[in-house]
């Protein structure tokens, strides 16, 4: 039993030679989503770690294996939306984006259940559910309107 630990321990340590780079890219100011600031506020609350690259790494972000699933998280969320290049996002992906905004807010998909497990404060109440919602059918309104 004390070998089978020992290997274990030695696989934790090891396995922390394993960094995938944690990032948060340059971005230019007009390029960022520019919204309403009660919008804002909930978006960088809830969303902004996973959907711009204004992420706040968190300490345990650097423990191997724990550490791949956040970065794995962090990168998908900014390849499905990316708050920091909004304006830059083609317009039939970003129609596509805002409807899941909403589908997956309305549904409490988002933020990802696991993600609320530590970060209770990014809980989206029913309320700011609705304001979201309100403001991502403006954006689509607007989309509409520019074709």
């Amino acid at each position: 039993m004390r070998k089978i630990l020992a290997i274990f321990v030695l696989l934790l340590i090891l396995i922390q030679l394993i960094r995938p780079e944690r990032t948060n890219p340059t971005t230019e100011p007009k390029e960022t989503l520019h919204a309403d600031p009660d919008v804002m506020k909930i978006l960088k609350r809830s969303c902004y770690d996973c959907h711009s690259n204004e992420t706040k790494w968190p300490w345990y972000s650097n423990i191997a294996p724990l550490s791949w699933s956040i970065i794995s998280h962090v990168n998908d969320g900014r390849k499905a939306l990316n708050f920091s290049h909004y304006v830059t996002i083609d317009p039939k992906i970003k129609e596509k984006r805002l409807k899941r905004l909403i589908k997956t807010t309305r549904n409490g998909m988002m933020p990802l259940p696991s993600y609320l497990w530590i970060h209770k404060d990014a809980l989206v109440s029913s309320a700011e559910k609705e304001r979201l919602e309100k403001w991502a059918n403006s954006e689509l309104k607007k989309l509409h309107s520019e074709k």
